[in-house]
């Protein structure tokens, strides 16, 4: 049994159990949580800059980030399914993973921010910066959201999951804000909830 720490609102665990779902090898991962905030907690063994997903496997190697994990489950269940083997439908994919990987980052860093400064240190270029890496990323992606039925196997692929993951964590660190602006990405949310399942069943309530 492989083990997975994970804190259930990461959107980048959420991408992790989305592609385990769709390439049938849920039941063989044991999800763990994570407190992140527990210097004790042994995510800093498992991966030394303490951050989630890990993914463990039965003989203790681990696996980190996101990315990583996703392409070795992908390898285990044969291959060319969530990441692609076709080049160009490949790299499309990583190419829009990678652009929805960047406005997650930006997110979380608007989130932190909140979080762990007090109101008094809030510093507003940087929140200004991070929002406006947000609203480029989402425009582009708003212009031309990508086509679910585009991968080579008949499964969503590593940057539409991806995809979904981010205006997920949007719903639910941002009140769903994003929906008003950009209608053709909730569109497009909606045919992916429709066509995976495990996009709810990973839904954590506001």
């Amino acid at each position: 049994m492989m083990i997975l720490r994970n804190s259930p609102p990461s959107p980048f665990g959420r991408k992790v159990r989305i592609a385990a779902d769709l390439l049938g090898l849920a039941d063989q991962i044991e999800v763990r949580e994570v407190d992140l905030n527990d210097p004790a907690d042994s995510i800093r063994v498992q991966n030394p800059v303490g951050k989630i997903p890990v993914l463990i496997l039965k003989d203790g190697t681990t696996y980190y980030d996101s990315r990583v994990i996703v392409e070795y489950l992908d390898h285990i269940a044969g291959g060319g399914h969530v990441v692609p083997r076709d080049t160009k439908v490949r790299f499309e994919a990583l190419r829009l993973q990678a652009l929805c990987d960047g406005i997650l980052d930006a997110s979380l860093l608007m989130v932190y921010e909140n979080r762990y400064r007090p109101p008094e240190m809030h510093v507003q270029s940087w929140l200004d910066r991070q929002a406006d890496k947000v609203a480029r990323g989402l425009a582009a992606l708003e212009a031309s959201p990508p086509k679910l039925d585009q991968a080579i196997e008949p499964l969503p692929n590593v940057g539409q999951i991806t995809l979904a993951c981010l205006l997920g964590y949007r719903d639910l660190r941002f009140a769903g804000t994003w929906r008003k602006d950009y209608p053709r990405l909730v569109a497009w949310l909606d045919q992916f909830a429709a066509q995976v399942p495990a996009f709810a069943e990973t839904k954590v309530a506001a």
